[in-house]
Parts: structure tokens; C-alpha cells; sequence
């Protein structure tokens, strides 16, 4: 016996479920065109530090409920990286800068 046939979600459901992000050179896409490259302005350890300080520049990251700095790639679409500052309870984007600039501060709308 074959299994049921799953509906398709409505147009309704697919637009909810899907974040529309705004690349710098491309404009406004479906998130499926990007790819999260983690947490952005991490800075790397001096070469000689301690085996703790380097596993935790590794492995330990911080997982916010708010305001989260972010590094992107347009991947299906122009392929550059970008910079994005993120809620990460709302999904609201706040700010989308290039990954040379400073991270923006939210109080003033400017680079720290």
C-alpha cells in the first residue's frame, strides 16, 4: 500500500515560512539564495596562545536571543559576503553592511 500524497503548503504558508533577505547587490531574495556563514567580528587568537583560549575561539560561540551579528553569502545569486545584523527571536533584520565596515550600533543607527 502506497502512503498518502502530502499537500503542498498554500502560497499563504510558503511566504510565512520563508525569510526575505536583501543582499547589497542584488536586492531583496528568498533566503534559500543564502548561506549563513556564522558569527561575524570574531577575532583570532595570537598563534602562541593556550590550547583553551584557541578550542574556545574554535568551538564556543554565543547563541543570543536578540541582536546577533552575522556573516552571509549570496551563494546562488552574485556569491559575495556580507554582513547582517540580525533578531534572532524575531527574524527582524536591522542593518546589512559590507564585511569591511564596523558593526552598527542600535542605539545611534551608526558604526560604533
Amino acid at each position: 500500500m502506497k502512503p498518502p500524497l502530502l499537500e503542498s503548503p498554500t502560497e499563504s504558508n510558503a511566504d510565512q515560512a520563508m525569510m526575505i533577505l536583501r543582499c547589497p547587490w542584488c536586492g531583496e531574495r528568498p533566503e534559500n539564495e543564502f548561506h549563513c556563514g556564522g558569527t561575524s567580528h570574531i577575532q583570532r587568537p595570537a598563534l602562541d596562545c593556550s590550547d583553551e583560549t584557541w578550542c574556545d575561539y574554535l568551538f564556543n560561540r554565543d547563541n543570543p536571543c536578540g541582536p546577533h551579528a552575522e556573516r552571509w553569502r549570496h551563494t546562488f545569486g552574485c556569491g559575495q559576503w556580507f554582513n547582517m545584523l540580525r533578531d534572532t527571536a524575531t527574524h527582524e533584520i536591522h542593518a546589512v553592511y559590507a564585511m569591511t565596515e564596523a558593526r552598527p550600533d542600535l542605539a545611534t543607527g551608526n558604526p560604533p
